[in-house]
């Protein structure tokens, strides 16, 4: 419904946009009429539309008002500036109807796109949540130990550049965000890359296991299926919010308690979404396989984090002990 309503907007709506504005000044009358006749064929496209939304879930329906209210407001725009130009000798303003005219076509172009089931609006979410994932990871990979090479800093200071070299040390504020870990931090965030490299191909298989029940999806109870979908998309964002966590957690100094917490949430809602997937038979083997890599990560970034605060207990100890 989704397609054959974007279809019929897009072509429509763009015959009549064509027909309101050719560059001449048209009469008052057949003006009116093609006004008229443009809101009558917009008036069309959103009943349509809201036809369309029957049995969508949240995610679709928003898709699609979303594209809807992108016609409707470009429209407007068009409709006004072009009554308030009429009869115009203002060129400034005669030059923005064919502006506003190819935003009202990318606003029909757009519509046509839109998601035509609840499976494929839940998808693409979840391929937006898989972009921002491969960003965090990107980030994380960028992370760099302490440089071990030692400097000699007389030296430095002795070489014809050593000056300005000095005045730039004191201007980066300590070097790069990032690039200053000690052993230990870079050891917790190269399993925390790990943790996120494996949450990701989770999501990906989630992905392709949700778009395998396309064939399905009308011969299922739609109401119990749409929840699921759902409900597997908002543990999906919730993971995705932990891997953001996980990734600002990582710059020293490194926020071990909250890296724990986003690891036990990401655990909890891989968990949860294992179940709810296999609610709709929708469970592959390569997810599972995921699955299982993801807490194989999980558990050695738990043990480095318990051997991480068990040290640093230690050394609190030993200064209390010295004081």
């Amino acid at each position: 419904m989704v397609k054959s309503s974007s279809g019929l907007g897009r072509s429509l709506l763009s015959f009549h946009i064509g027909m309101l504005w050719t560059g001449e000044t048209p009469e008052v009358k057949a003006l009116e009429e093609n006004m008229a006749s443009y809101f009558n064929m917009l008036q069309g496209l959103l009943l349509l539309s809201h036809s369309s939304t029957v049995g969508a879930g949240p995610t679709l329906s928003s898709s699609i008002h979303a594209s809807i209210k992108q016609v409707v407001d470009s429209s407007f725009m068009l409709m006004k500036e072009s009554v308030s130009s009429y009869g115009s000798d203002n060129r400034k303003q005669k030059l923005s109807i064919p502006q506003l005219v190819g935003t009202v076509w990318e606003a029909c172009s757009a519509l046509k796109k839109t998601p035509a089931t609840n499976i494929t609006a839940i998808g693409r979410a979840m391929t937006q949540l898989a972009v921002s994932m491969k960003d965090v990871l990107r980030e994380m990979n960028e992370l760099k130990p302490t440089s071990s090479d030692v400097v000699d800093e007389s030296s430095v200071q002795d070489s014809p550049e050593g000056e300005s070299k000095s005045d730039d040390s004191d201007d980066s504020f300590g070097g790069d965000l990032g690039n200053d870990l000690s052993p230990e931090e870079m050891k917790i965030a190269r399993l925390t890359t790990d943790v996120v490299s494996e949450t990701l191909v989770v999501i990906k298989e989630l992905i392709r296991s949700i778009t395998s029940l396309l064939k399905q999806e009308s011969s299922m109870d739609n109401a119990t299926f749409v929840a699921s979908l759902e409900r597997l998309l908002k543990l999906s964002q919730e993971i995705g919010l932990q891997v953001d966590e996980l990734g600002a957690s990582l710059y020293p100094p490194q926020e071990i308690s909250a890296l724990r917490a986003a690891t036990e949430k990401i655990s909890s809602s891989i968990d949860e979404t294992q179940v709810e997937l296999e609610k709709l038979k929708g469970c592959s083997e390569d997810f599972v396989k995921a699955c299982t890599g993801l807490r194989s990560s999980l558990k050695r970034l738990e043990a480095e984090l318990d051997h991480s605060d068990a040290t640093d207990t230690m050394s609190k100890m030993e200064n209390l002990v010295i004081e």
